[in-house]
């Protein structure tokens, strides 16, 4: 991509005004049907590049490939821009349809209402499935399920002095057990699996740093997955299956679906090609 295509363009544009009436189609309804029947996640992962590439740009929708531009670094734009159009290249093989005829919009922020902050949401086909998207150096990750909410987050693995972010991410049982552990690659492992679990239900939620610190949702680090970890937020608690990922990498990630009745069923993933 030149400099030119990464140049700032100063106007907003409605991305799900086109896709409230848009018909559903057969495959991807009966689809969706049996997501949420199985109660099954999928999860698909991909390298990231330091340039964009010009198809993934072209997959992407207006108000995306704006926000493409507006990215300093072309990295930072490459990024972007393989996740959004590595999500659309996702759904559309999973739904059956045509990846340049997936949206991808936004639910309403369930702390304030807004809809230009809330969880992602697949717009189009409508048939009812959360998704969650998250990227670090290198690698971008989708998952998806039918119902209402779900998280994901992947961190690269790398050195962290626990000490110093004790007071901000790790519950006090959380930090003595990482500081319980030899330093070097066991604790780093334990650091960030708590990071992403904890990451991960807060994308779930839909609700970010609003609805908890981070020091206050205990993740049991030295509990192997799958657990339930419990949201509070105003006096209602939510709860969370958490589950561990392995992506086949130098990666550490996480998945949260709400425990709330609706099944939940394996959680298959899908390599890079």
């Amino acid at each position: 991509m030149t400099s030119q295509t990464l140049a700032a363009v100063g106007h907003r544009i409605d991305h799900t005004s086109r896709t409230g009436a848009l018909p559903v189609p057969e495959a991807a309804a009966r689809e969706a049907a049996r997501l949420k029947a199985t109660g099954e996640a999928h999860v698909w992962w991909w390298l990231l590049e330091d340039h964009v590439d010009q198809a993934d740009f072209d997959l992407l929708d207006e108000v995306e490939q704006v926000r493409a531009r507006r990215f300093r670094h072309e990295k930072d734009a490459a990024a972007f821009t393989r996740t959004r159009a590595g999500a659309r290249r996702a759904i559309g093989d999973l739904l059956g349809v045509d990846a340049r005829t997936v949206a991808l919009g936004r639910r309403v922020c369930p702390g304030c209402g807004d809809l230009e902050h809330g969880p992602p949401a697949v717009a189009s086909p409508a048939v009812g499935l959360a998704l969650s998207l998250t990227r670090t150096s290198g690698c971008g990750v989708l998952a998806l399920h039918a119902g209402d909410w779900i998280g994901v987050d992947i961190e690269a693995l790398r050195p962290v002095e626990s000490g110093s972010l004790a007071s901000v991410v790790l519950a006090p049982a959380e930090h003595a057990y990482i500081l319980s552990l030899p330093a070097g690659p066991e604790r780093t492992a334990a650091f960030h699996r708590v990071w992403t679990r904890k990451e991960a239900v807060l994308k779930g939620v839909g609700l970010g740093l609003l609805g908890i610190d981070l020091n206050a949702l205990d993740v049991r680090p030295g509990t192997p997955g799958p657990l339930v970890v419990d949201h509070g937020y105003q006096g209602e608690v939510s709860s969370w299956q958490v589950d561990d990922l392995d992506l086949d990498g130098n990666w550490s990630a996480s998945l949260a679906r709400p425990v709330d009745g609706s099944p939940l069923g394996p959680i298959l993933r899908h390599r890079p090609a």
